[in-house]
């Protein structure tokens, strides 16, 4: 079965909370999407809201190095709050 993003949405549009290490980003519902700094390094690219059915796609663009080695902390974190 296929999965129904609400959207699909870069990182870098998301916003940072270092202390919990968790990005962000405003749900049509009036909460937030979210997902842990973590989450992503495991591969994870899906963020849920915990107020609503909603989930968005997290569109990451790695930069690679010539070995092709994803670099995360030249792309983690984007912004803080």
């Amino acid at each position: 079965m296929a999965v129904a993003f609400h959207d699909e949405i870069e990182l870098e549009d998301f916003e940072y909370d270092e202390e919990t290490e968790t990005y962000y980003y405003p749900c049509p519902c009036g909460d937030r999407f979210e997902i842990l700094k973590d989450d992503l390094y495991n591969g994870e690219e899906v963020a849920t809201c915990p107020s609503c059915s909603l989930i968005i796609k997290v569109l990451i663009f790695l930069l690679f190095e010539l070995k092709k080695q994803p670099v995360f902390e030249m792309i983690l974190p984007f912004r803080q709050i």
